[in-house]
């Protein structure tokens, strides 16, 4: 039995890891921790409002459960880390040193950093991008990102702590909305398209970007969590997709089930940060350590999404 604490609980990949781990390890004790915690309870889980900012109350929680994993998902995501990158860099990059070091010297066993393709930049070939290409990224996000897996890399190194990470592609979900990162349109689409309203696009809609339905990103960081740590060959930039497409494609897919959905397009500042990043990911190093598998394709997904969206329009419908 473990004792997990999942620092950014409440936001997208959070909410559903809290899911994934009660379904797989009912045993364990899950330690939610958020700046805000929602108003509906979640049951079966501890709930602790927690800045990864404030390293004490950080110490305190983690020796009061004992905590022997953390999946660290606090962060600044892109778009809002561009607006404002002094608070990117104390969540993202302060905190994150923080964390390593409290859990270093708290015992924790493992700790988990989600990383992103935000960590590449201009000037890469942009399709089947490999983990081993040059990280040269242009925002505070990116630049945070890095720097979370060359920390993570350091503390296992320096201090033998066992640290792992994944680089997430887009994350596409229907269980909590996203909000500010720059892949968040294909959500964004789809709850505009089950709603029947009209979206307007703040990307080009040629713009082709890796992609993964949020059950294959839970299923990798869980599979990545429990693999060998030896086999594990370059720890904290495991790239991670499924698929890759563009607005324009997913549009038309939708339009299979809602004929009448219309998108139109108007870029804005965060088609500056897609341009940056890769078209395409290699994901092999992931498949050669530990298995890494997406069960969903592009086509499964875009299928899922409208039922799950609709299932849940439906019970809003009738609670109302």
């Amino acid at each position: 039995m473990e004792n997990i604490l999942i620092t950014g609980a409440f936001g997208q990949v959070g909410t559903d890891l809290i899911t994934a781990l009660k379904d797989i390890k009912p045993h364990d004790t899950i330690i939610a921790s958020d700046i805000r915690i929602p108003q509906d309870s979640k049951p079966g889980i501890e709930q602790v409002i927690l800045d990864v900012r404030d390293q004490e109350s950080l110490r305190k929680t983690i020796s009061r459960y004992n905590v022997t994993r953390i999946y660290h998902l606090a962060s600044i995501l892109s778009a809002s880390a561009e607006k404002d990158p002094f608070l990117a860099y104390d969540v993202n990059i302060n905190a994150t040193f923080g964390l390593l070091k409290t859990a270093y010297k708290e015992h924790v066993a493992s700790v988990i950093i989600p990383s992103s393709i935000a960590v590449y930049g201009p000037g890469i070939s942009r399709d089947m991008v490999g983990s081993g290409v040059p990280t040269v990224p242009q925002t505070m996000y990116g630049i945070s990102k890095v720097t979370g897996e060359l920390l993570g890399n350091y503390f296992n190194r320096k201090f033998g702590l066992d640290v792992r990470g994944v680089r997430f592609p887009g994350l596409i979900s229907y269980g909590t909305v996203p909000t500010a990162g720059t892949t968040d349109y294909a959500v964004e689409m789809f709850i505009s398209a089950v709603e029947g309203k009209h979206y307007s696009c703040y990307l080009r809609p040629d713009t082709f970007l890796p992609m993964m339905y949020m059950p294959d990103a839970l299923n990798a960081l869980l599979k990545l969590s429990d693999a060998d740590s030896e086999k594990l060959t370059n720890r904290m930039s495991y790239n991670v997709s499924a698929y890759s497409f563009s607005p324009e494609q997913l549009a038309s897919a939708i339009r299979r089930y809602i004929p009448g959905f219309e998108v139109s397009y108007r870029p804005d500042e965060r088609q500056i940060i897609a341009d940056g990043w890769p078209r395409s990911l290699d994901s092999a190093d992931a498949i050669k350590d530990w298995g890494f598998s997406p069960e969903y394709g592009f086509n499964e997904m875009v299928s899922d999404m409208i039922t799950k969206l609709r299932s849940i329009r439906g019970r809003n419908k009738n609670a109302s």
